[in-house]
């Protein structure tokens, strides 16, 4: 995937539902200060920080954003490259949320724990940052 023209902001703008349009705002701020990097979309709805780079066992292999979510209709998604399992204990103490693989599905920031969150958000830009991760090896 590459990063996409569109602006941040005209995306977040576009948000029908308030609160996934507050969330992503939130979000925003959250995952610039984490990792230091500017806000850029990814397609037509990620909004993505820095990147990294995967390659599968498959030999399919690209970028992505290095912490990313996605304002859905039904949540906002938080994607986890390196996986859900690794923040179970964090997972059990953050609020209302669901899981899939490698995403975190949040319908609403004001129930869950910003701070944990956070940690969650910081944790994994680390482990995707690392020069080794996503090598497929």
């Amino acid at each position: 995937m590459e990063p996409a023209s569109t602006s941040v902001s005209s995306f977040i703008d576009g948000v029908a539902s308030p609160v996934r349009r507050r969330d992503a705002q939130t979000l925003v701020a959250l995952m610039t200060r984490i990792t230091g990097e500017q806000p850029a979309m990814w397609g037509p709805s990620i909004v993505g920080f820095g990147s990294y780079h995967y390659k599968y066992a498959s030999g399919r292999e690209g970028d992505a954003g290095a912490a990313a979510f996605s304002p859905r209709k039904g949540a906002t998604t938080v994607y986890l490259p390196d996986g859900v399992d690794a923040y179970t204990e964090q997972l059990s103490r953050l609020g209302d949320h669901t899981t899939g693989a490698g995403c975190l599905y949040i319908k609403d920031l004001a129930k869950v724990d910003l701070e944990i969150l956070g940690g969650i958000i910081a944790e994994s830009y680390r482990r995707v940052s690392a020069d080794d991760f996503g090598s497929g090896g």
